[in-house]
Protein backbone atom coordinates (compact mmCIF):
# COMPACT_ATOMS: atom_id res chain seq x y z
CA UNK A 1 0.00 0.00 0.00
CA UNK A 2 3.05 2.53 0.26
CA UNK A 3 5.34 3.73 -2.41
CA UNK A 4 8.23 2.07 -3.34
CA UNK A 5 11.59 2.40 -0.78
CA UNK A 6 14.13 0.25 -2.62
CA UNK A 7 17.33 1.99 -3.84
CA UNK A 8 17.87 0.10 -6.32
CA UNK A 9 14.84 0.45 -8.09
CA UNK A 10 15.45 4.06 -7.86
CA UNK A 11 18.84 3.77 -9.35
CA UNK A 12 17.29 2.38 -12.38
CA UNK A 13 13.69 4.40 -12.30
CA UNK A 14 15.16 7.80 -12.12
CA UNK A 15 17.74 7.40 -15.38
CA UNK A 16 14.57 6.13 -17.21
CA UNK A 17 11.96 9.00 -16.27
CA UNK A 18 15.26 11.77 -17.51
CA UNK A 19 15.57 9.55 -20.63
CA UNK A 20 11.34 9.72 -21.04
CA UNK A 21 11.78 13.55 -20.94
CA UNK A 22 14.24 14.21 -23.60
CA UNK A 23 12.78 12.33 -25.55
CA UNK A 24 9.26 14.11 -24.76
CA UNK A 25 11.00 17.35 -26.16
CA UNK A 26 11.17 15.45 -29.68
CA UNK A 27 15.54 15.43 -28.99
CA UNK A 28 16.56 11.63 -28.69
CA UNK A 29 13.18 10.13 -28.95
CA UNK A 30 14.65 6.75 -30.02
CA UNK A 31 15.85 6.58 -26.07
CA UNK A 32 11.86 6.97 -24.46
CA UNK A 33 11.47 3.65 -25.20
CA UNK A 34 14.27 2.36 -22.53
CA UNK A 35 12.70 3.53 -19.93
CA UNK A 36 10.39 0.36 -19.09
CA UNK A 37 13.02 -1.95 -20.32
CA UNK A 38 15.13 -0.16 -17.69
CA UNK A 39 12.60 0.00 -14.65
CA UNK A 40 11.84 -3.86 -15.73
CA UNK A 41 15.46 -4.82 -14.00
CA UNK A 42 13.57 -3.37 -10.68
CA UNK A 43 9.98 -4.77 -11.09
CA UNK A 44 7.95 -6.31 -13.26
CA UNK A 45 7.09 -4.68 -16.94
CA UNK A 46 2.85 -3.85 -16.26
CA UNK A 47 3.79 -2.57 -12.99
CA UNK A 48 6.74 -0.48 -14.98
CA UNK A 49 4.00 0.76 -16.89
CA UNK A 50 2.07 1.48 -14.35
CA UNK A 51 3.99 3.79 -12.56
CA UNK A 52 5.24 5.29 -15.36
CA UNK A 53 1.07 6.95 -16.35
CA UNK A 54 1.11 10.02 -14.28
CA UNK A 55 5.07 11.22 -15.23
CA UNK A 56 3.86 10.94 -18.79
CA UNK A 57 0.85 12.51 -18.53
CA UNK A 58 2.83 15.56 -16.76
CA UNK A 59 6.05 15.02 -19.38
CA UNK A 60 3.27 15.07 -22.26
CA UNK A 61 1.75 18.76 -21.02
CA UNK A 62 4.63 20.13 -20.64
CA UNK A 63 5.51 19.24 -24.18
CA UNK A 64 2.28 19.88 -26.16
CA UNK A 65 3.14 23.93 -24.30
CA UNK A 66 6.29 23.93 -25.06
CA UNK A 67 5.47 22.94 -29.01
CA UNK A 68 2.16 24.05 -29.51
CA UNK A 69 2.82 26.24 -32.40
CA UNK A 70 5.21 23.81 -34.05
CA UNK A 71 2.59 21.04 -35.07
CA UNK A 72 2.12 19.02 -38.31
CA UNK A 73 -1.91 19.00 -37.81
CA UNK A 74 -2.61 17.69 -40.72
CA UNK A 75 0.07 14.48 -39.85
CA UNK A 76 -1.25 14.24 -36.44
CA UNK A 77 -5.02 13.81 -37.46
CA UNK A 78 -4.42 11.20 -40.14
CA UNK A 79 -2.02 9.26 -37.10
CA UNK A 80 -3.96 9.48 -34.32
CA UNK A 81 -7.32 7.32 -35.18
CA UNK A 82 -5.23 4.96 -36.15
CA UNK A 83 -2.78 5.13 -32.88
CA UNK A 84 -6.15 4.93 -30.90
CA UNK A 85 -6.75 1.68 -32.68
CA UNK A 86 -3.53 0.10 -31.44
CA UNK A 87 -4.28 1.24 -27.84
CA UNK A 88 -7.35 -0.65 -28.28
CA UNK A 89 -6.00 -3.93 -29.65
CA UNK A 90 -3.25 -3.38 -26.83
CA UNK A 91 -5.85 -3.12 -24.26
CA UNK A 92 -7.74 -6.58 -25.01
CA UNK A 93 -4.90 -8.06 -25.51
CA UNK A 94 -2.48 -6.98 -22.61
CA UNK A 95 -3.15 -10.36 -20.61
CA UNK A 96 -2.61 -12.56 -23.58
CA UNK A 97 0.54 -11.60 -24.45
CA UNK A 98 3.61 -10.90 -22.39
CA UNK A 99 5.19 -7.78 -22.68
CA UNK A 100 8.70 -8.90 -23.23
CA UNK A 101 7.49 -10.49 -26.60
CA UNK A 102 6.08 -7.77 -27.56
CA UNK A 103 8.95 -5.15 -27.12
CA UNK A 104 11.34 -7.93 -28.71
CA UNK A 105 8.86 -7.56 -31.83
CA UNK A 106 9.43 -3.72 -31.75
CA UNK A 107 12.97 -4.32 -31.50
CA UNK A 108 13.43 -6.14 -34.62
CA UNK A 109 11.15 -3.86 -36.79
CA UNK A 110 13.55 -0.84 -35.47
CA UNK A 111 16.49 -2.57 -36.37
CA UNK A 112 15.10 -3.40 -39.43
CA UNK A 113 14.22 -0.14 -40.30
CA UNK A 114 17.62 1.18 -39.41
CA UNK A 115 19.04 -1.23 -41.75
CA UNK A 116 16.73 -0.33 -44.77
CA UNK A 117 17.67 3.38 -44.21
CA UNK A 118 21.30 2.63 -43.76
CA UNK A 119 21.16 -0.07 -47.14
CA UNK A 120 19.27 2.67 -49.00
CA UNK A 121 19.53 6.05 -47.67
CA UNK A 122 16.80 8.60 -48.79
CA UNK A 123 17.59 10.49 -51.57
CA UNK A 124 15.93 14.79 -51.00
CA UNK A 125 13.53 13.81 -54.03
CA UNK A 126 12.71 10.89 -52.62
CA UNK A 127 8.79 10.24 -51.66
CA UNK A 128 7.68 9.88 -47.93
CA UNK A 129 6.22 6.23 -47.07
CA UNK A 130 2.84 5.30 -48.13
CA UNK A 131 -0.37 6.08 -45.99
CA UNK A 132 -0.74 2.24 -45.71
CA UNK A 133 2.43 2.05 -44.04
CA UNK A 134 1.42 5.04 -41.91
CA UNK A 135 -1.99 3.07 -41.06
CA UNK A 136 0.23 0.05 -40.05
CA UNK A 137 2.94 2.31 -37.85
CA UNK A 138 0.57 4.10 -36.06
CA UNK A 139 -1.68 1.62 -35.13
CA UNK A 140 1.65 -0.35 -34.12
CA UNK A 141 3.00 2.35 -32.43
CA UNK A 142 -0.12 2.47 -30.41
CA UNK A 143 -0.18 -0.62 -29.70
CA UNK A 144 3.14 -1.04 -28.00
CA UNK A 145 2.61 2.08 -26.43
CA UNK A 146 0.04 0.29 -24.40
CA UNK A 147 1.73 -2.94 -23.93
CA UNK A 148 4.92 -1.24 -22.52
CA UNK A 149 5.32 2.74 -23.46
CA UNK A 150 7.21 1.76 -26.46
CA UNK A 151 5.33 3.35 -29.52
CA UNK A 152 8.15 5.52 -30.00
CA UNK A 153 10.12 3.43 -32.67
CA UNK A 154 6.83 2.31 -35.17
CA UNK A 155 5.82 5.63 -34.98
CA UNK A 156 9.36 7.44 -35.84
CA UNK A 157 9.76 5.19 -38.93
CA UNK A 158 6.64 6.61 -40.32
CA UNK A 159 7.57 9.98 -39.45
CA UNK A 160 11.42 10.43 -39.43
CA UNK A 161 11.12 10.27 -43.79
CA UNK A 162 8.75 13.10 -43.30
CA UNK A 163 11.76 14.94 -42.92
CA UNK A 164 9.86 17.37 -40.73
CA UNK A 165 12.11 20.33 -38.98
CA UNK A 166 13.48 19.54 -34.93
CA UNK A 167 10.83 21.67 -34.02
CA UNK A 168 7.76 20.20 -36.02
CA UNK A 169 8.83 16.76 -35.49
CA UNK A 170 8.72 17.32 -31.71
CA UNK A 171 5.71 19.41 -31.53
CA UNK A 172 3.54 16.45 -33.84
CA UNK A 173 4.99 13.28 -31.53
CA UNK A 174 4.41 15.54 -28.15
CA UNK A 175 0.76 15.85 -29.41
CA UNK A 176 0.05 12.37 -30.55
CA UNK A 177 1.49 10.50 -27.69
CA UNK A 178 -0.20 12.85 -25.68
CA UNK A 179 -3.65 11.47 -26.92
CA UNK A 180 -2.51 8.07 -26.59
CA UNK A 181 -1.41 7.87 -23.23
CA UNK A 182 -4.22 9.92 -22.25
CA UNK A 183 -6.81 7.09 -23.53
CA UNK A 184 -4.46 4.25 -21.59
CA UNK A 185 -5.72 5.94 -18.17
CA UNK A 186 -9.10 3.58 -18.02
CA UNK A 187 -7.91 0.25 -19.65
CA UNK A 188 -4.80 0.25 -17.09
CA UNK A 189 -7.10 0.83 -14.08
CA UNK A 190 -9.76 -1.40 -15.49
CA UNK A 191 -6.87 -3.77 -15.22
CA UNK A 192 -6.11 -2.84 -12.32
CA UNK A 193 -2.72 -1.34 -12.22
CA UNK A 194 -3.35 2.09 -10.84
CA UNK A 195 -3.01 0.61 -7.23
CA UNK A 196 -1.61 2.97 -4.33
CA UNK A 197 1.21 1.61 -4.70
CA UNK A 198 1.93 2.47 -7.53
CA UNK A 199 0.79 5.96 -8.00
CA UNK A 200 2.84 6.55 -4.69
CA UNK A 201 6.18 5.76 -6.23
CA UNK A 202 5.08 7.81 -9.76
CA UNK A 203 4.45 10.85 -6.95
CA UNK A 204 8.03 10.28 -5.72
CA UNK A 205 9.82 10.50 -9.41
CA UNK A 206 7.25 13.45 -10.94
CA UNK A 207 10.09 16.03 -9.64
CA UNK A 208 12.45 14.38 -12.40
CA UNK A 209 9.97 14.95 -15.23
CA UNK A 210 10.31 18.62 -15.54
CA UNK A 211 14.04 18.34 -15.93
CA UNK A 212 13.89 15.68 -18.10
CA UNK A 213 11.82 17.53 -21.13
CA UNK A 214 13.58 21.09 -20.02
CA UNK A 215 17.00 19.54 -20.87
CA UNK A 216 15.85 17.98 -24.42
CA UNK A 217 13.54 20.89 -25.37
CA UNK A 218 16.38 23.18 -25.17
CA UNK A 219 18.42 20.60 -27.13
CA UNK A 220 15.92 20.35 -29.62
CA UNK A 221 15.86 24.40 -30.18
CA UNK A 222 19.48 24.60 -31.15
CA UNK A 223 20.03 21.51 -32.52
CA UNK A 224 20.98 21.08 -36.17
CA UNK A 225 18.32 18.77 -38.15
CA UNK A 226 21.29 16.72 -39.82
CA UNK A 227 22.82 16.00 -35.73
CA UNK A 228 19.45 15.87 -34.75
CA UNK A 229 18.43 13.20 -36.71
CA UNK A 230 21.51 11.01 -36.74
CA UNK A 231 21.29 11.03 -32.83
CA UNK A 232 17.31 9.82 -33.12
CA UNK A 233 18.51 6.83 -35.05
CA UNK A 234 21.54 6.06 -32.50
CA UNK A 235 18.70 6.34 -30.03
CA UNK A 236 16.68 4.08 -31.66
CA UNK A 237 19.70 1.41 -32.67
CA UNK A 238 20.31 1.73 -28.85
CA UNK A 239 16.24 0.49 -28.20
CA UNK A 240 16.33 -1.70 -30.20
CA UNK A 241 19.16 -4.01 -29.26
CA UNK A 242 17.65 -3.61 -25.38
CA UNK A 243 14.25 -4.88 -26.21
CA UNK A 244 15.70 -7.69 -28.68
CA UNK A 245 18.21 -8.54 -26.06
CA UNK A 246 15.31 -8.23 -23.49
CA UNK A 247 13.38 -10.64 -25.66
CA UNK A 248 15.85 -13.44 -25.80
CA UNK A 249 16.78 -13.54 -22.92
CA UNK A 250 13.79 -14.97 -21.51
CA UNK A 251 13.80 -17.64 -23.94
Amino acid sequence: MFLITDPHFYAVAIPAVLLLGISKSGFGAGFGSLAVPLMALAVTVPQAAAILMPVLLLMDVLGMAAFRKNVDRRLLMFMLPWGLLGIVIGAMLFKVLDPKVVAGIVGVVTLLFLAQRLVFPPRPDSLPPPRWAGVLLSITSGFTSFIAHAGGPPINAYVIPQRLSPVVFSGTLAFFFFFMNLSKWIPYAWLGLLDVSNMLTSLALLPFAPLGVWAGVRIAHRIKPQLFYRLLYLGMFLTGCKLVWDAVAIT
